[in-house]
């Protein structure tokens, strides 16, 4: 995949204090078109950065809530077309800018407005309308923001080593490419991929009038509270009921925790029933979780097949089944094991139950 630059306008944002809490400039360094930037450092400096940005990997429901790359949409009102989104027209201004003049004046309003997000911070920012002439005339924007980077150095004949006062590197480079490439040759003008640090929201914070498809954890907590909610209303169809009420205190309480407990409320086929609804939306959909200090993690379609928990008494149990064990990294005895059979693992637990209650029963004084 090789873009051709049309045009390309850099400028340098200046911002005093930090996570932009000062004030904030900027200066217009250069607009060139495709001639001049053939000739110029910065084809050097981003040589290879569009094919990246363009291929990069990206989820329309990543697997975390805070993915770093992600796909957006532009928000318009019901029975509105695209012109009626400020986002979508600050990128189709950009689009059909045809000589360096009319690019740097839409480079210059898009300027204006980044410099009002919140966490914006000192640094390049690159807007380029690039071509892929193998498939379409039609353009992409980019635009590129690097960071300053304070501590590079470079060699001179006077004190050897000094510190480069506003250096900047594509090294963690974000990014937002419009329109979205689904894939070589194919876009969807509805759509653009942005690319930023996963605890930053530089764009995101720019784009306020684009959306964003909800994570996978977001969609299954979503799922499994729907299914809470259900099942609260079908068990207790009176709202006023008190039990109700008390069962909806106690889930709100686990639903707002980071930390939580197995509750004991379900069945094991309405777990596997709810399960399977999730797992129709994404089959490698993971499930975590500590039992004590084992850290157990698998798919969320092997419980009630491959994974299952038990009951010991008044401990837990969980047994997982599978074809093959597979160790990594340091040795250990345990793969040294010829395995007992379960029947036999399952009495010996059994006993060492009935041992630990009698021998507690002994050291109960008797008053």
């Amino acid at each position: 995949m090789n873009f051709q630059v049309d045009f390309l306008s850099f400028f340098v944002i200046q911002v005093d204090g930090k996570e932009g809490q000062g004030g904030k400039s900027y200066k217009h360094y250069a607009t060139m078109d495709d001639y001049d930037y053939d000739e110029s450092d910065v084809k050097k400096f981003l040589d290879g950065e569009f094919t990246r940005i363009s291929k990069r990997k990206v989820e329309k429901n990543p697997s975390t809530e805070q993915a770093p790359t992600k796909i957006g949409r532009f928000i318009v009102e019901p029975e509105h077309d695209l012109s009626s989104n400020p986002n979508f027209n600050m990128f189709a201004r950009l689009r059909a800018a045809e000589d360096k003049e009319d690019f740097k004046n839409a480079c210059d309003d898009l300027v204006r407005m980044y410099l009002d997000t919140s966490a914006v911070r000192g640094g390049a920012l690159i807007i380029v309308q690039a071509t892929l002439n193998t498939h379409s005339d039609d353009p992409f924007i980019f635009v590129l923001k690097c960071d300053f980077e304070p501590k590079i150095a470079r060699i001179s004949e006077s004190s050897l080593v000094s510190e480069v006062e506003m250096a900047i590197s594509a090294r963690n480079m974000k990014s937002i490419m419009y329109p979205y490439m689904l894939e070589e040759g194919m876009h969807d003008e509805w759509e653009l991929k942005i690319h930023q640090s996963s605890h930053a929201r530089y764009f995101e914070d720019f784009l306020k009038f684009v959306t964003y498809e909800q994570s996978m954890p977001e969609i299954v907590n979503e799922h499994v509270l729907g299914f809470v909610q259900n099942y609260v209303e079908s068990k207790w169809p009176d709202a006023a009921n008190e039990e109700r009420q008390q069962e909806e205190r106690e889930l709100e309480l686990w639903a707002a925790s980071e930390k939580r407990d197995l509750q004991e409320k379900w069945e094991p086929l309405q777990v596997v029933e709810a399960a399977q609804q999730i797992v129709e939306l994404k089959p490698e959909i993971e499930v975590r979780f500590k039992l004590d200090d084992a850290a157990i993690r698998g798919l969320l379609s092997d419980f009630g097949a491959k994974l299952h928990i038990t009951k010991l008494h008044d401990r837990y149990a969980l047994i997982i089944e599978g074809d093959a064990f597979t160790f990594e990294k340091g040795f250990s005895p345990i793969e040294l094991l010829q395995p007992e059979s379960f029947a036999t693992v399952a009495e010996r637990l059994q006993e060492k139950h009935q041992q630990d209650a009698e021998a507690a029963s002994e050291d109960t004084p008797p008053w």
